[in-house]
């Protein structure tokens, strides 16, 4: 009992010092709310209100219905520009699209020719250049079509492709970003608290006031998982609470409850991770270096940046030894597919066995730095 009552009071001593620690303190806050909102917005794969100007010498009404049909909110309204003025709007960044529809180009399509239209892209804005170019293909090519057939109908075609969208009906890609935004801050998070509350205790030098009490390791080490997990983990809930469903509106198709019991598990593995590091590092500065090296390859890797079958075999092997490849998978399936226990226990059995491997390697480490101590 008095081994949970000392893991207890160390891990209160700790949310004191996070609580003094402003900077980490105001990370915490904003890398929860603000930067989540920021993140779900940002990296959105729709295309919204793309700047697009046209350069019309034919003056048809064929050119004047592909103008029309550049509509919000993919695009903003096309501006009438010169042809001289392609080549500065797109330096300067006015312009990510570029129409130029030469002369007598309805005249061509009329007489059966297959005249061409440029359309010039900035590419610096790559997503957006990516998915605008498709889209006014397309529109282009329905425009020309229809107004040869001289109507807005439907070709009949000999088979109906009949498309059921699951688990997100919109592809609203807002969604997605945001959920995974807090799956990597809860990754980042409690790497940073954990690795520097340890640095922390080193550089001020209250690690040898703990030597001399009645202490292990064990219990010094436990304190610092379990208070920054649970720290993660409130504030992990409260972002999917207020602002994941709140500002986003996203609806969470699975259960709450068990997601942030896998948060749990798998907190579990990244404050461990973050002790292991700070046995490495020798100051913060070092500390942050190796989470460049760390925290980078698990949150591009895991499956929750891009999918992990797009990734080569050995990468994929490789992975599964991370706790971040089951939580993403588990994650997913849980919030966006409504999966429950039945379907996820294998990646929470792998968070508890990979937890439990880092946790070892990282109580033998900071025992070796004790002893050096």
């Amino acid at each position: 009992m008095q081994h949970l009552v000392n893991i207890l009071q160390l891990g209160v001593k700790e949310m004191r010092s996070l609580w003094f620690d402003k900077v980490l303190l105001i990370f915490l806050i904003w890398s929860f709310s603000f930067g989540v909102y920021e993140a779900a917005n940002s990296q959105s794969t729709e295309l919204r209100s793309a700047p697009v100007a046209v350069v019309d010498e034919d003056r048809s009404p064929l050119s004047q219905r592909i103008l029309g049909a550049l509509r919000p909110p993919e695009f903003m309204p096309p501006k009438l520009i010169e042809f001289v003025d392609v080549d500065p709007g797109l330096d300067a960044g006015r312009f990510t699209f570029t129409l130029h529809v030469p002369a007598s180009f309805q005249r061509d399509v009329l007489a059966g020719h297959r005249p061409a239209i440029q359309l010039n892209i900035d590419a610096t804005r790559m997503n957006e250049a990516f998915i605008g170019a498709g889209y006014i293909q397309n529109i282009v090519t329905d425009e020309v079509v229809r107004f040869v057939q001289g109507y807005r109908g439907e070709a009949e075609l000999p088979v109906k492709l009949a498309v059921r969208m699951q688990f997100n009906p919109n592809l609203n890609g807002v969604w997605f970003f945001g959920v995974m935004e807090i799956i990597n801050n809860i990754t980042m998070l409690s790497i940073i608290l954990a690795g520097a509350a340890l640095i922390r205790e080193r550089e001020h030098g209250t690690i040898e006031h703990l030597l001399v009490m009645p202490l292990t390791p064990f219990q010094i080490m436990a304190a610092k998982v379990w208070a920054n997990g649970l720290v993660v983990l409130l504030a992990a809930a409260l972002s999917l609470y207020f602002v994941v469903q709140g500002a986003l509106a996203m609806p969470i198709a699975g259960s709450v409850a068990l997601f942030l019991f896998a948060a749990l598990l798998h907190l579990f593995s990244t404050t461990a991770m973050g002790i292991l590091l700070a046995t490495v590092a020798r100051s913060m500065p070092q500390f942050a270096l190796l989470m460049i090296l760390v925290v980078v390859p698990l949150n591009m890797l895991s499956g929750g940046t891009s999918p992990r079958e797009s990734m080569p075999l050995a990468v994929q092997t490789i992975m599964l030894a991370a706790p971040t490849t089951h939580f993403v998978s588990l994650a997913q399936a849980i919030v966006f597919r409504g999966a429950g226990l039945a379907v996820v226990w294998p990646h929470l059995l792998a968070i508890v066995a990979i937890g439990a491997a880092f946790f070892w390697v990282a109580l033998t480490r900071f025992r070796r730095t004790v002893a050096l101590a």
